[in-house]
This record gives structure tokens, C-alpha cells and sequence, in this order.
């Protein structure tokens, strides 16, 4: 269910008597190469989490649609600071357990955001009376993920009539690397302006072969696996 489908009272009967898990879904704004727009991240979590409210009976809410994306500097960016972004979620949470939501899942869709994201899901929030669960949904599928490579744009086929694919050039590959210099450039790579150093045209893997078939089949593994996870 979509909060665009609620209406109050109807939805504080439905919080008493069905106890409903709650989706936040979080983005991000930023640049994903020249075939990608820089809604991506928001628009492929945006889909996730609609379809894992489906499948388990969830309500999903509006995404946060911005995101920490520092690294991407010079490239384009929208971004919010750690703390804020931290004590935006936090004031959202609060005001869930105050109008009795007791189940929540934090959908992230931005590798930036990982750290802030990760840390709402502890026992701090279960004796506030809110469960808090937080993933990024790339963690629940098995191939390598990238930015604006192959997975993105497969994903992004999959989901919207805005990939410029004529655009889709090859980006930064990590084959032939050893794993320390993976490392190394991993850690640049989440550094303020550290990522056009690493991946000059904003491109991290090679979307050229990317399909909306295979986009389909990414979003249903990953919504799959999700399901699990929400539902053990």
C-alpha cells in the first residue's frame, strides 16, 4: 500500500488493529553518468520499496529523495550532511511511535548514506517502543554492484523511459586489480570529491550491455531476498 492511498481516521483504525510495518524509502541526487538521470538512486529505491510493500503488506511512504553524496563532487550533487540527514530520520521515527507505528523498515537506495542509514537498526528503538530495520537493497542480490554500470542502468531499463542509452559510455572497472589496490581505491572513492578521481566520467562499471531484462530480474531478486529478511 501506498501512503497516497491512506486517509485519516481510517488509517489510525487500520495502525490498531493491523500493526502495520512502515517503508522509508531513502535516495539520493546526484550524477550518474550521461545516461542516467540524477533521480537514480531515489527512482530504482522509490520502485523497491513499492514492490516489497506489496509482497508483505507494507505501507510505503514518501522517499527522502536527497542523499549524502559529497564524493561525487565536481560532478553534480544535491547533499545533506551526515547529521542531518541522521536527525531528519530520527524526528520521522519519533513521530511514528507516537502515532503508534511499532515496525519500521529504512529502504536505502545510496551507498553514501550506508553509515547513517545502518545506525537506527539497534535495541535503542525497541525500548522506545518503534523496530527499526535498515538495509540497502543492493546488499540482497548477488552480482557486483556499480554506479551507473550495468546493474543501475539494467535497473533503470527496467523501471523508466529516461535511460539515454546512445549516451551509455564504459566506465571504471576494477578487473586486473589486485585486492589492496581495490581497497585503496575504494576508500578514495567515498572521500569528499574522491569519486570522478577514480571514475573520471562518473561511470563505475560498463552499462553498454544493460537490459531491461535483466533489470527486471535484479529487481526481482532483490525483492525477493528482502522479503525474507523483513519476514524472519
Amino acid at each position: 500500500m501506498d501512503a497516497s492511498e491512506l486517509y485519516d481516521p481510517e488509517f489510525r483504525e487500520l495502525i490498531k488493529s493491523k500493526k502495520p510495518t512502515i517503508i522509508i524509502p531513502v535516495g539520493s541526487l546526484e550524477q550518474h553518468g550521461a545516461h542516467l538521470p540524477i533521480t537514480t538512486d531515489s527512482d530504482i529505491v522509490t520502485e523497491i520499496a513499492s514492490r516489497l510493500a506489496k509482497k508483505c503488506g507494507f505501507i510505503v511512504f514518501p522517499t527522502i529523495n536527497y542523499g549524502i553524496s559529497y564524493e561525487h563532487y565536481p560532478l553534480f550533487n544535491t547533499s545533506v550532511d551526515s547529521h542531518d540527514l541522521s536527525h531528519f530520520i530520527e524526528s520521522i521515527l519519533v513521530s511514528l511511535q507516537e502515532n503508534e507505528i511499532k515496525s519500521t523498515v529504512i529502504l536505502n537506495g545510496h551507498h553514501g548514506n550506508e553509515n547513517t542509514t545502518k545506525t537506527f537498526q539497534s535495541s535503542l528503538y525497541e525500548m522506545r517502543g518503534i523496530k527499526v530495520r535498515s538495509y540497502s537493497y543492493w546488499r540482497f542480490m548477488k552480482h557486483e554492484f556499480d554506479h551507473a554500470g550495468f546493474v543501475e542502468t539494467s535497473l533503470m531499463l527496467a523501471i523508466s523511459d529516461k535511460v539515454k542509452m546512445k549516451k551509455a559510455k564504459n566506465g571504471f572497472t576494477t578487473k586486473g586489480l589486485s585486492e589492496k589496490e581495490i581497497q585503496r581505491i575504494n576508500e578514495l572513492s567515498t572521500e569528499r570529491g574522491g569519486f570522478p578521481k577514480v571514475a573520471k566520467n562518473g561511470v563505475w562499471g560498463d552499462p553498454t550491455g544493460a537490459t531491461k531484462k535483466d533489470g527486471e530480474k535484479f529487481l526481482a531478486e532483490i525483492v525477493r531476498n528482502l522479503a525474507k529478511e523483513c519476514q524472519t
